[in-house]
């Protein structure tokens, strides 16, 4: 059902009857869409748990197109998000969907949130799929902090997803993601969005099952 959160912004809860666990989504960066809204029906039947994904731009009109260079055109729409804002409304979604234990899962710029997110203590396990490791220099902006800090002082478990060739997460970084204490779990010549969408040209239907499987593993604990 569709749910607003206690800011305004729109969220997309499916519950599950007895559910002792919430898992909140971080969508990409293409926002809340029935691509999530699916995830979030699908995920909750497969697991019982209540499953809620947020809108990560609420109130915002923004361009669907792509740039010359292959890039969101609502690229420069991160430089305004505020960390304490986005990772509020996940930590309302969590409530919403229940008083009991949350996990958290995010993809591409989700993901990047999510890893943020390990510093909140409203959520015991973390997955970014594909998440940026450092905040990319065109994303970056007043109300952002780095992912790493948030991993390295949180205290949720977080695991990482990753394809090898994929750019937005440099080997150097998911390195430094595992010294910070995540488990990384590398594809071998996967891309980035490989998972959560099968349209794109980058998804690995073997790889994405077999992500999925390892991801709802780590998060019931």
């Amino acid at each position: 059902m569709n749910l607003e959160l206690p800011s305004g912004t729109p969220a997309y809860l499916a519950s599950a009857s007895g559910a002792e666990r919430t898992l909140v989504i971080v969508p990409d960066i293409w926002g809340l869409r029935p691509l999530f809204e699916e995830m979030c029906d699908s995920l909750s039947a497969q697991t019982g748990w209540n499953v809620v994904a947020i809108e990560p731009f609420p109130g915002q009109e923004l361009p669907d197109a792509e740039t010359a260079d292959g890039l969101p055109a609502r690229s420069e729409a991160l430089t305004a998000l505020s960390d304490s804002a986005l990772i509020g409304d996940a930590e309302a979604a969590a409530d919403a969907a229940g008083d009991q234990p949350a996990g958290l899962i995010g993809f591409c710029m989700g993901g990047m949130y999510a890893y943020k997110a390990a510093a909140s203590g409203r959520f015991d396990r973390i997955v970014g799929f594909y998440g940026m490791i450092r905040v990319p220099e065109g994303w970056a902006g007043p109300g952002q902090g780095q992912p790493l800090d948030a991993v390295a002082a949180g205290s949720a478990e977080v695991m990482a997803i990753i394809g090898t060739v994929d750019s937005w997460t440099p080997e150097v970084d998911v390195v430094e993601l595992e010294a910070a204490g995540a488990e990384v779990v590398r594809y071998e010549g996967a891309d980035h969005g490989f998972v959560h969408d099968p349209s794109r040209p980058a998804h690995r239907a073997d790889y994405a099952e077999d992500a999925w499987q390892r991801a709802l593993a780590f998060l019931s604990g």
